[in-house]
């Protein structure tokens, strides 16, 4: 996570290692493999996927793409103005809050 010093707009975000792919309609969707011992249970007596599938939103299906190991936050929100307009409001906050997630679900890491 970055350092709570710095400018949060600064960091470039990197994608995990997740397989991930985009439909015609351009919706993103992550696949997960489910891990682990209690997975594993879960697979095995609860008919529960190997593999979950996370369909991302109108928002979140155009950002995803752009997080390239290259662009900073700022870099991909100013395409997310330039593609979403007003749409897009209030910006920066909603884009902080949903790197932060990509972060805390593991779909992100940022460049050190």
């Amino acid at each position: 996570m970055p350092d709570k010093k710095d400018n949060y707009l600064d960091h470039i975000p990197l994608r995990s290692d997740n397989k991930w792919e985009t439909d015609r309609d351009g919706n993103v969707t992550i696949f997960v493999e489910n891990k682990g011992v209690f997975n594993k249970i879960a697979q095995t007596l609860l008919k529960k996927p190997k593999v979950s599938q996370i369909h991302l939103e109108e928002f979140g299906s155009y950002i995803y793409p752009l997080i390239d190991g290259e662009k900073t936050v700022y870099d991909i929100g100013q395409l997310v103005t330039a593609h979403f307009g007003d749409k897009a409001e209030p910006l920066y906050p909603r884009l902080t809050k949903y790197f932060m997630m990509l972060e805390n679900y593991g779909f992100i890491e940022y460049k050190k």
